[in-house]
């Protein structure tokens, strides 16, 4: 029985033919090929269809100024996509032909796509440096950035800056499937860890973001600056600082304070960054009810809902019903303007709720998270943010990107 195959080759055009001879006899059988050759390498490439073309489908890319590396890169990116077109497995790329510039265009667009390479080498070359026919020898080239992990880097990367933290885990589980060093091994499981302790983080566990944080977070620090890597260090080291705000809302755990606060708007902010506005507005509006909660307890030691907190002088109000944003705002107005205070945080954002935060809230009370069916625009998250802004009320730093 004949064995099919779907083996594209995508070929570099010199201006020597017989490597590309080589090349082809090597290789086949073949589903298909295709040329990258320049103005001047064209002939040869159709010297080549002229007598193999009939075995195997054909395409040809011409590139027009071969010292250009922007076009070689992309006629690299037009190959792949048309050896995908033809079901190409696997997906050769022959860069024995050609110049510099080709070879370095078509290796960077194909580098960590999947490609195996190849060149055709030789023991024996004539006074140009050119391979002696008969002498040839076919290398297959392994893709750096496979031995690297460069792909799974950049997966990392992407997804850690986009605060993905679910899907920065899987790259960095893929990076430790690979054949790595010791102390590779060491850095990427300490950073995985690291990652689990972003994401309790970015889901309000706290204590368990910390608990990660403390067992991997220096280990993989000290990694990175043996490597001397200086992105990784940065990194690693503003986490540092991140951590010791975490220190701080740990500190006072389960009480209503600014750090918390903080936390949270920092966390609606990288909501909105990857676009889920109802869930980010959802937790301005909370952020809105801890602000005053914040703001009392920090002044006076009481919890809203806490009665056991209030003391004898305020009482009568700790039993009092507060379900909603409004009715919380009005009950802290009344215990501040009971004592005769002015001008609290509270106070200003139950006098400013008729008149102005009702209207910023508006889109929160359609939300379909909310009471509604309407999806929430990134208007109405910048004008809550700016007016708690106004406030004096900041988010917390964004988390390092690498």
């Amino acid at each position: 029985m004949e064995t099919q195959t779907h083996k594209v080759l995508i070929l570099t055009v010199g201006q020597t033919i017989e490597p590309l001879e080589f090349s082809l006899a090597e290789h086949a059988p073949l589903r298909g090929v295709v040329f990258v050759a320049s103005q001047s390498s064209y002939p040869i490439a159709a010297e080549l269809l002229k007598q193999y073309g009939e075995q195997f489908k054909h395409h040809t890319l011409l590139i027009n100024d071969h010292e250009d590396l922007n076009e070689a890169y992309r006629r690299g990116i037009e190959a792949l996509q048309k050896a995908l077109e033809w079901d190409g497995r696997p997906i050769l790329a022959d860069i024995s032909g050609g110049t510099k510039t080709m070879v370095a265009g078509l290796a960077l667009a194909l580098s960590g796509k999947g490609v195996t390479f190849s060149y055709v080498g030789g023991g024996q070359r004539d006074a140009q440096g050119r391979v002696e026919s008969g002498s040839e020898r076919m290398r297959l080239l392994e893709d750096p950035t496979q031995r690297y992990g460069l792909r799974e880097w950049e997966g990392f990367r992407q997804a850690w800056n986009g605060a993905d933290f679910r899907a920065a885990q899987d790259f960095l589980s893929e990076l430790l499937a690979r054949p790595l060093t010791p102390s590779e091994q060491r850095f990427y499981t300490h950073l995985k860890g690291v990652a689990e302790a972003m994401l309790d983080w970015d889901l309000f566990h706290h204590k368990a973001a910390w608990q990660k944080l403390e067992v991997h977070l220096e280990p993989a620090l000290a990694v990175a600056e043996a490597w001397g890597h200086g992105a990784k260090v940065r990194v690693l080291k503003r986490l540092e600082e991140a951590k010791a705000r975490l220190r701080v809302i740990l500190d006072k755990e389960n009480k209503p304070t600014y750090a918390l606060l903080a936390d949270l708007l920092a966390n609606a902010e990288r909501r909105a960054l990857r676009g889920r506005f109802d869930d980010a507005l959802a937790r301005l509006y909370r952020a809105v009810e801890l602000a005053a909660e914040a703001d009392l307890y920090e002044r006076t030691g009481i919890e809203l809902r806490q009665a056991s907190t209030y003391p004898e002088s305020l009482r009568s109000f700790a039993h009092r019903n507060a379900p909603g944003l409004k009715e919380a705002l009005g009950l802290i107005f009344e215990m501040d303007t009971h004592q005769g205070l002015s001008g609290t945080l509270a106070q200003r954002l139950y006098g400013d709720y008729p008149h102005r935060l009702q209207g910023l809230l508006q889109q929160r009370h359609q939300s379909i998270l909310a009471h509604g069916i309407k999806p929430v625009k990134p208007e109405a998250l910048e004008g809550l943010q700016a007016y708690l802004r106004e406030l004096g009320l900041e988010a917390a730093p964004a988390w390092p990107a690498f």
